[in-house]
């Protein structure tokens, strides 16, 4: 799947991206030239009928294949025609009609896939300048729709009432610079009013079906690649190793969208919005990045398993994680990040819990940061290594050290925050059951345990040995801090195999 997102990535930027300002004069064959060589740089079979009249090229029965290694199959989109005008200025525009089919199919495992999307635009040009080496590319449309118009499987057609898919943009500006030297580089910008999907399904074989449907209003996109020349097999480890690269981040000012399902007497439907987002995601041959967050978001959630509407809120989600990819000896960095600020849930559940409003209902924040260092041990896109790591015929890294830059944990009144920083060697592996002996220390700090373990108490849901147990513990790990009801500890594990708490052995 990796593959064809990268791949169909780089055909979608050559079909629907852009561009900025005149360097040479260039010529329809120059921009078709470049494409196919983009194209074929990344995997893909190109191919199509030339025709020159004046000065048009058209090319028609165009067709884009790509072997899928991973999957062992193949896939291919194919399109009518599209034409290269030299405007007399030392420009080029390419022309797509207004409305055409896009073919797709993709086959593997002796199972195929194949249908059509019917894209449609205002009919603008893209406006190419540059030279051979430079060329940039300048598109806008004030709406552009896909819409899902063919489907079959295994050659049988699948019936339009099955499913139904539509992407719409509008007011869309694309900006793209493609530099080749030795290898290829692009830099890519896109902005777009708004975006909207419909998309839908009915069970042809039962009573169920589903419905997704949303917006997002302000749109914006940067993004930067690099695609090596010269590379002999299309797979991604082989791309990666060649040097391809790419790092966007994709931004949103607003958004709403819904989920529905319904499976016989069984139903489930949720709504959301939220005030914006980011996603970056970024990739090269040491490590895959994902960064992702979105504000003030707030989700409605109703079924038939459901007893009573459940209306949720957060101020802030995100989510991060940096993981190394290539197989070394040498250790790696990597970093996973979870964000949940400010979640409310209604009063009607809190009633459930705490039905005589003895817990304070603020909303609930958990944050964790943390940043280390390990070793990757097998080639991530190797399936032989991946198989054997499965079975635990091979060790899949090494843990070398881990920092806990933030931990923060707070709800009903009580707050537990902290840090950490630890070591672990791997070559000792029986003083803690089989996990590297960590060396390091966390500091930590919780406030208003006690309160809460008594009210807790008065409401019935912990009895009073389960509480003395709590709080014997706590008196073992921690100790008293500044302010009311404060605990602090510091737990600390030496390089010989020893934990202390305060200063205090406890193993």
């Amino acid at each position: 799947m990796s593959v064809i997102l990268a791949r169909g990535g780089a055909a979608a930027a050559i079909l629907v991206v852009s561009a900025q300002g005149a360097l040479a004069d260039l010529s329809a064959q120059d921009v078709w030239a470049d494409w196919k060589a983009y194209l074929t740089s990344t995997g893909y079979t190109v191919s199509g009928t030339e025709a020159v009249s004046g000065n048009t090229l058209t090319v028609s029965d165009v067709s884009m294949a790509m072997p899928i290694p991973e999957e062992d199959g193949s896939g291919t989109i194919s399109f009518p025609e599209v034409q290269f005008v030299e405007n007399g200025d030392g420009t080029v525009n390419v022309l797509l009609p207004a409305e055409f089919p896009m073919g797709f199919e993709f086959s593997g495992d002796g199972e195929t896939f194949a249908g059509k999307l019917i894209y449609s635009h205002d009919g603008s040009p893209m406006k190419v300048a540059g030279d051979a080496g430079n060329m940039s590319y300048d598109y806008s449309s004030s709406k552009v729709t896909m819409t899902l118009n063919e489907l079959s499987a295994d050659g049988e057609p699948v019936p339009a009432e099955v499913a139904k898919v539509q992407v719409e943009m509008n007011d869309v500006v694309t900006k793209s610079t493609m530099k080749v030297d030795g290898g290829r580089s692009y830099d890519q910008t896109m902005t777009a009013s708004s975006l909207s999907y419909d998309m839908g399904f009915n069970d042809p074989e039962g009573d169920g079906t589903g419905a997704f449907k949303g917006a997002l209003q302000g749109l914006s996109f940067t993004g930067t690649g690099t695609v090596p020349e010269g590379l002999k097999s299309p797979d991604m480890a082989a791309l990666l190793k060649a040097g391809f690269a790419f790092d966007g981040t994709f931004t949103f000012t607003g958004g709403n969208g819904s989920i529905s399902g319904v499976d016989g007497s069984e139903s489930f439907a949720m709504e959301s919005n939220s005030q914006g987002g980011a996603f970056t995601v970024s990739m090269d041959k040491q490590h895959l990045t994902y960064d992702v967050s979105q504000v003030a978001t707030n989700v409605n959630i109703s079924g038939s398993e459901i007893p009573f509407p459940l209306a949720l809120s957060m101020a802030e989600t995100g989510f991060k994680l940096m993981m190394p990819l290539a197989k070394s000896e040498e250790e790696q960095d990597f970093a996973l990040g979870v964000t949940l600020r400010d979640f409310a849930v209604p009063e009607m559940l809190w009633g459930m819990v705490d039905p005589t409003g003895q817990l304070p209902h603020d909303p609930a924040t958990v944050v964790l940061d943390l940043a280390g260092k390990g070793k990757v041990l097998f080639d991530l896109f190797d399936p032989e290594a991946m198989e054997a790591v499965e079975k635990g015929e091979e060790q899949p890294g090494e843990l070398n050290a881990l920092t806990v830059k933030q931990l923060q944990v707070s709800a009903a009144g009580a707050e537990l925050t902290g840090t950490g920083d630890f070591t672990f060697n791997n070559e000792d592996l029986t003083s803690f059951d089989g996990m590297p002996a960590p060396a390091g220390e966390a500091n930590l700090k919780l406030v208003g345990a006690n309160t809460l373990i008594d009210k807790l108490i008065g409401m019935g849901l912990m009895s009073d040995s389960d509480a003395m147990g709590a709080r014997m513990m706590m008196g073992m790990l921690a100790v008293p801090g500044e302010g009311d009801d404060t605990l602090t500890s510091k737990i600390e594990v030496t390089e010989d195999g020893q934990v202390l708490a305060n200063g205090q052995r406890i193993k």
